[in-house]
């Protein structure tokens, strides 16, 4: 007893000290980051309900289904076998040990072996997956593409050790007489039948080793997650209650700098524009780093590397999180004195631009950051909640901004924006061209403030006044708003951009510009409901304009068609026979959760026959407009609105729908591809639902 008892303590003590003193390296590294925002402290109902569901509950994890239900063992095993633990370590002092009040209840017992069974089954089935989607047979498909595979079966490895080591340890104990449970335990139970042979003497010993060598793995399976990518199993949890809620979606936070937004009117000194450094992201930036579980979740689903892309989102997240801790010397380091006698690779590491090529050392390839069109699926799938896009965006700002690095087209746009408030220069005088034709009068505010009888101001964006498909959706929603009787009113001229490209280009005071602009205008017109039919004017208007003083009721074009179809004020009479299928824009559905609407106003419509596209809803594979790629030109790789055009045509469909005007262009260009390639019919077109609606309530002269 007292042997065992000392080894016991020793190796507790090794094995504390040693993950005790990674834990403080890596705290102290934290610390080396920027303040977080206010916000991620603040709401602890939502943040701890979060803990319920995505952490104990798994949510993430379970919308797949197998490898999810999986990690559901192995995580919940871990959980309940924590008691083996506290039995294990009173086993060291007293060999009768049983937990109090209910250390030899049968219920226990059963569930303490139930979970090592289940842990058993999960590390099968995830051995099974890594084999079967190894990097090695199926390259970039794979979801474990450049993980550290080693590290990743070692762990597995380690898992197995500690569910045989118990085993060993409580089979070893039900032949002694040790065993807490009189029944229930029936794992336990099946392995002292196997050992009973070995006679009581035997088994004596092997109670010792047992609870040594369990007890040994479990600590040396300690040091070796604070030391590797499973450290999220601790930094899980913080990741997920420190994350934006309710997710790192719609809009994105304005440039902050020591905790707090950088006035672009009155910048200090000391501001941190973006992040040109790995130190000037957040400490919940470091986090994030630090939680990537490698899983490859957001690589599967990301469109830029679905077609042959460099940008892969969880490399990204690799790349900072391994330059954070090679640089980690130097960034702790008290004097410029102590980082001057630093090996030369800490200073070689030290010295790396955080954006650059690989001759000039870069960490983030220039490739890798601009390609990215900030769908949002790598959120969406991370299941540890790791805000790529908001990290990826924060970098484009430095770029931008500080070293006026970034794509040439996209100086294109900003000038443009800069010098006519549209993309395309074209100027207040062309936005109202769209109302040529219209057998009705709109409502063009000109200076005053809206008046009572308006319910709506139509927000007509951009693409809808100027942007020759994108007029026809324009037109449809006004005459359907006209057939509802639905009081509106545009601003025509008044309007300018919303600043969503320049944003997510980086360009965040350019968009603080036409944002605030755009705010005045609004407010002194009185607007308080808006309607729009662009998703990215949609999410910019609802979501981002309230950080420039903007609130406002928004909703989408989709959203108020379908409450007036239900409201029987809209009434789709005539049918569209056409097999169609929907697309879902980024900005409207994953970003805002807008799925229904849309799908509402199609089922609607007599004589459609609908059909789902596998990609749909959350996990939708964008159209390759977002974060500014619409206006930029896309060289590398095969096109992603052709590739998200072959998903739209695998389903037979013969309208493809949608419900942004960004969407509807690039899949109207990916069609005319496939036509021009004979992969599509000449019959197959792109339109918006509200064409679609329109046809149905005006029967064949909506066509005119």
């Amino acid at each position: 007893m007292i042997l065992r008892l000392v080894l016991g303590l020793a190796m507790t003590a090794a094995a504390f000290a040693l993950a005790g003193r990674r834990v403080w390296t890596l705290y102290r590294i934290a610390r080396t980051g920027q303040p977080a925002e206010p916000e991620r402290t603040r709401g602890l109902g939502p943040r701890l309900r979060a803990i319920a569901t995505e952490v104990l509950g798994q949510r993430k994890l379970l919308t797949w289904s197998v490898p999810g239900l999986a990690h559901f063992a192995v995580f919940w095993g871990f959980i309940i076998l924590g008691a083996t633990i506290v039995e294990g370590y009173g086993a060291l002092f007293d060999r009768d040990f049983h937990i109090p009040l209910i250390g030899t209840q049968a219920w226990l017992g059963f569930a303490e072996d139930l979970f090592v069974v289940a842990v058993l089954a999960g590390l099968a089935v995830f051995a099974a997956i890594r084999l079967r989607h190894r990097p090695a047979s199926d390259g970039r498909r794979s979801r474990f593409f450049g993980s550290h595979l080693g590290a990743a079966w070692l762990v597995l490895f380690m898992i197995f050790n500690v569910m045989w080591t118990l085993l060993l340890f409580r089979g070893a104990q039900v032949n002694t007489g040790t065993f807490p449970y009189d029944e229930g335990a029936f794992a336990s139970e099946a392995a002292g039948r196997l050992l009973a042979p070995l006679g009581p003497g035997t088994n004596e010993v092997l109670e010792t080793v047992g609870v040594l060598l369990s007890l040994g793995v479990v600590l040396g399976f300690l040091v070796i997650v604070v030391h590797s990518k499973h450290l999220h199993i601790g930094l899980a949890p913080l990741n997920v209650l420190f994350s934006r809620r309710p997710r790192a979606l719609g809009p994105l936070l304005p440039v902050h700098s020591g905790g707090a937004p950088v006035d672009f009117e009155d910048p200090g000194e000391d501001d941190r524009i973006g992040r040109g450094a790995v130190e000037d992201f957040t400490w919940k930036g470091l986090l994030d780093f630090g939680t990537c579980t490698e899983c490859g979740r957001c690589q599967s689903q990301c469109p830029a590397w679905h077609t042959d892309k460099p940008l892969n989102p969880k490399l990204v997240i690799m790349g900072l999180r391994d330059h954070a801790l090679a640089k980690a010397p130097y960034l702790l380091a008290g004097s410029e004195e102590a980082r001057a006698a630093l090996p030369r690779d800490v200073l070689a590491e030290a010295a790396r631009p955080l954006v650059g090529t690989a001759e000039d050392g870069g960490v983030i390839d220039p490739d890798v950051l601009w390609s990215c069109v900030t769908c949002g699926a790598c959120v969406e799938q991370c299941p540890v909640d790791i805000e790529h896009v908001d990290h990826i965006v924060d970098m484009r700002r430095h770029q931008v901004l500080i070293e006026s690095s970034f794509p040439k087209e996209a100086n294109v746009l900003l000038r443009n924006l800069e010098r006519a408030g549209d993309p395309w220069g074209r100027g207040a005088k062309a936005r109202l061209e769209w109302t040529a034709g219209l057998p009705f009068p709109v409502r063009v505010l000109e200076g005053e403030r809206l008046p009572d009888d308006v319910e709506y101001l139509f927000w007509v964006g951009c693409a809808g006044a100027l942007d020759e498909n994108a007029k026809r959706t324009t037109r449809a929603v006004a005459e359907l708003l006209h057939t509802a009787d639905v009081s509106f009113m545009v601003l025509g001229g008044g309007e300018t951009c919303t600043g969503d490209a320049a944003r997510r280009l980086g360009q965040e005071l350019l968009f603080t510009e036409l944002g605030k602009r755009n705010v005045e205008t609004l407010d002194a017109a009185g607007a308080k409901k808006i309607v729009v039919t662009c998703a990215h004017c949609f999410n910019t208007i609802a979501n981002e304009y309230p950080q420039l003083g903007g609130h406002y009721e928004v909703v989408h074009h989709t959203q108020l068609l379908s409450r007036l179809v239900a409201e029987g004020r809209l009434r789709p009479a005539h049918p569209v026979d056409a097999a169609v299928t929907y697309h879902d824009p980024c900005y409207l559905g994953r970003h805002n959760r807008v799925f229904s609407p849309p799908r509402d106003l199609i089922g609607a419509v007599p004589g459609v026959t609908f059909t789902e596209m596998e990609r749909s809803r959350e996990t939708s594979f964008c159209c390759g407009a977002g974060g500014g790629r619409m206006w930029l030109e896309e060289r590398i790789g095969t096109r992603i609105n052709e590739a998200r055009t072959d998903q739209a045509l695998g389903t037979g469909a013969e309208v493809v729908a949608a419900a942004c005007p960004f969407c509807i262009a690039m899949l109207t260009d990916g069609v005319a591809a496939r036509k021009q390639q004979g992969q599509a019919g000449e019959q197959v077109r792109v339109a918006d639902v509200s064409d679609l609606l329109l046809r149905s309530v005006r029967g064949p002269q909506a066509d005119a």
